[in-house]
């Protein structure tokens, strides 16, 4: 008897469970059928796409049992897919069926005014502010959301309107962030990636008697409709590149350029060979730090050794674990996210290797070196929009098709190639070149380039330009662009706003920028002229030349929205 959570074998369950853990609660697994009759709570942590929980939960003989406990009056909590299941369908899966709890279906964001996945934070709206059990909630925080189909606030129809308890607004779109009724209380954002203000709403539903969550009543129905401006904010990312060093110990280490040794010796004098990899401290120590200094995201780049056998990588795993058990905001793994063949003739797709990172604690996986090769082959078919067509056997198809695109993070490594003649060049890149600015930098003056991709942490060029890849991978199903500068990185001279800008207009998925941030003000700077959704850096960060909590403040200065709760 008591606290049990639904795992249908998808997704980052492991965070709630370390969330729960932290909060000082006991849970067990709902590991069978007859599980449902022990439990007195549930929780359901969904994460993915919604027709494989669906088929998850079939698969396991959890479907009608899971219907049949909450018809019960049990309290029941569900996250993400653990709320969009209780709807009849949705469009991610047609042919899905839902739970049909709630008479209505998750329909999809548009994306004519905004990025979509609404991936971030965004705050909550109560729709009786007098009502004093919010669960916990907050308006004047903000909670992680990561989603591109929503339950619409159908405020018109009384019979679904009754479940509604708060709403967001993304653009000019009002959803349903949670809903409460009788025995059930769910919402769309994730509490246990949303820092202390998530810890909080599930503490304060765990901490109510069960006899108190098993009996909300409802909403009263209130029309709400989009305000000028929503609560979405910009995201700060602290980004830490993890690798072995010559002593085999796992470090955080940067480089200038994509050089990570040393190139000065102790006495100042320039180096003729690489020194030693710099260390610029322990992932897990760091990744807590960032935590507690307001970082809303973090990215854990394994730039060596898992490239051959992520699944044998351990130590890369553990740093994973220990860093979840302590970082209760999102969390995107990169490195060897493909299709892998272990010393031992044993192999693994990247869908395999996506989900071991899952289950250890990631929320979103990075794929680099494989999304170009993967746009490379789907440019080879076809397609009336010019952009090619995928085979549904990449990493990016594969992933994005079990978890959803949101999971799915593309790391872009562009180059600049300046052409001779920029009036006279007529090449494959012509409608993407950029021009120096009279008043720019001296050496861009009279001359035009384009951004060549690359590969294998930029030490391959590709024939394919920026633009060309990033539109083929949102075509693949890639949820976000992580946007890196190979001529800007550890350069401190601030972002490439016109490589930058150059993607944000290419695609209608989210981009975040990265490479040369070195002082607070060039952050200001990219969000203010290129209306990205986040920004990262790693070495500023590390070296603690500018804190976290400095670049928030600049951006609220400059009246962008940021989360500081």
């Amino acid at each position: 008897m008591g606290l049990y959570l639904l795992d249908y074998g998808a997704g980052n369950v492991q965070s709630l469970a370390n969330t729960l853990k932290k909060l000082g609660h006991e849970f067990q697994w709902i590991s069978s059928p007859a599980d449902f009759h022990k439990a007195t709570s549930l929780i359901f942590p969904g994460v993915g796409a919604f027709g494989s929980a669906i088929d998850g939960l079939i698969s396991r003989g959890l479907y009608e049992p899971l219907r049949e406990y909450i018809a019960s009056g049990k309290p029941y909590f569900g996250i993400c897919i653990g709320m969009q299941v209780l709807f009849r369908s949705s469009l991610e899966s047609p042919s899905s069926t839902g739970l049909g709890i709630i008479p209505s279906d998750i329909g999809v964001f548009t994306n004519v005014d905004k990025s979509v996945p609404h991936m971030g934070w965004n705050s909550v709206e109560f729709l009786d502010p007098a009502e004093t059990a919010h669960e916990g909630l907050d308006p004047s925080s903000s909670y992680y959301f990561v989603h591109s189909f929503r339950a619409a606030y159908e405020w018109e129809r009384p019979e679904v309107a009754q479940w509604a308890h708060s709403t967001t607004q993304y653009g000019q779109e009002v959803f349903l962030a949670t809903v409460r009724k009788g025995n059930v209380f769910a919402c769309q954002f994730h509490p246990e990636k949303s820092g202390q203000a998530g810890l909080r709403v599930l503490d304060a539903w765990l901490k109510l008697s069960e006899a108190e969550r098993a009996t909300s009543l409802p909403t009263p129905r209130v029309a709400r409709h989009p305000k000028p401006k929503d609560g979405f904010t910009k995201r700060i990312i602290a980004c830490m590149d993890v690798r072995s060093n010559d002593d085999g110990d796992l470090v955080v280490t940067k480089g200038d350029q994509y050089d990570v040794r040393e190139r000065t010796g102790r006495d100042g004098v320039q180096a003729q060979a690489a020194g030693a990899v710099r260390n610029l401290g322990k992932p897990v120590a760091l990744a807590a730090r960032y935590y507690e200094e307001g970082a809303d995201e973090l990215c854990l780049m394994n730039i060596t050794s898992f490239r051959h056998s992520p699944l044998l990588d351990q130590p890369m795993l553990a740093v994973v674990r220990a860093a979840a058990e302590t970082v209760y905001v999102p969390l995107t793994i990169g490195g060897g996210i493909k299709d892998t063949v272990d010393p031992d003739g044993t192999p693994h797709s990247a869908l395999e290797v996506a989900g071991a990172y899952f289950r250890a604690g990631a929320d979103k996986v990075s794929i680099a070196t494989e999304a170009v090769f993967a746009v490379e082959k789907m440019r080879t078919r076809p397609s009336a929009d010019g952009l090619g067509e995928g085979d549904g056997t990449s990493a990016i198809e594969t992933i994005a098709r079990a978890y959803g695109r949101q999971a799915v993070v593309v790391s872009v490594d562009p180059r600049r190639v300046y052409v001779d003649d920029p009036a006279a060049y007529d090449g494959p890149y012509r409608d993407e070149l950029v021009f120096g600015k009279p008043d720019g930098p001296e050496k861009e003056r009279g001359k035009a380039w384009w951004y060549q991709c690359t590969v294998r942490g930029g030490r391959e060029d590709r024939p394919l330009s920026v633009v060309q890849l990033v539109k083929g991978v949102e075509k693949l199903g890639a949820g976000e662009i992580l946007l890196n500068s190979i001529d800007r990185d550890g350069t401190g001279l601030g972002y490439d706003l016109d490589l930058v800008a150059l993607v944000r207009r290419s695609v209608r998925i989210p981009v975040v920028a990265s490479s040369g941030a070195g002082r607070k003000e060039h952050f200001v700077e990219v969000f203010e002229k290129t209306g990205v959704e986040a920004a990262l850096a790693a070495g500023i960060f590390h070296r603690r030349e500018v804190g976290i909590d400095e670049v928030k403040e600049a951006l609220s200065a400059a009246k962008i929205n940021v989360r500081t709760a």
